[in-house]
């Protein structure tokens, strides 16, 4: 089995990063839910329990894609960071009151954007996805 191209890894381990990250979010809802209820902490506990369960099961998705080397999963990645990206945005502005370092979030936002929208054009991931989908016979 050949070893999977640099971008595809290292899109693998932000998808894991972000994935873990929803499970903290998740789990945190959860066992923090009457702390979070009782000081009005907004979003309410039931929206980010919610985000954070779905983001972490799209996340689980889309990593066993990556790592299996589907060919969806360079569609899905495109979506689900493009998704992601608005989910934070919304959440940042309707939510988050003093909205602090706004051009921080932007570049950094940004930049995971263009490694995934690069990781998932590139022609290296075309080509390993197609040398998985369908191996030649000898």
């Amino acid at each position: 089995m050949n070893k999977p191209p640099f971008r595809v890894t290292l899109s693998a381990w932000l998808v894991l990063f972000l994935t873990a990250w929803n499970a903290v979010r998740l789990w945190t809802a959860i066992a923090w839910w009457d702390v979070l209820t009782e000081s009005s902490a907004k979003p309410v506990p039931i929206v980010t329990a919610i985000s954070g369960a779905f983001w972490f099961v799209i996340g689980l998705i889309l990593l066993w894609g990556i790592l299996l080397g589907r060919a969806w999963a360079g569609k899905m990645l495109i979506a689900a960071a493009a998704g992601y990206s608005v989910w934070y945005w919304i959440e940042r502005l309707v939510w988050q009151e003093p909205r602090p370092n706004w051009l921080f979030a932007v570049i950094v936002n940004l930049i995971v954007l263009g490694i995934f929208f690069l990781t998932t054009k590139s022609l290296t991931r075309e080509m390993y996805e197609r040398k998985n989908k369908s191996p030649t016979l000898e």
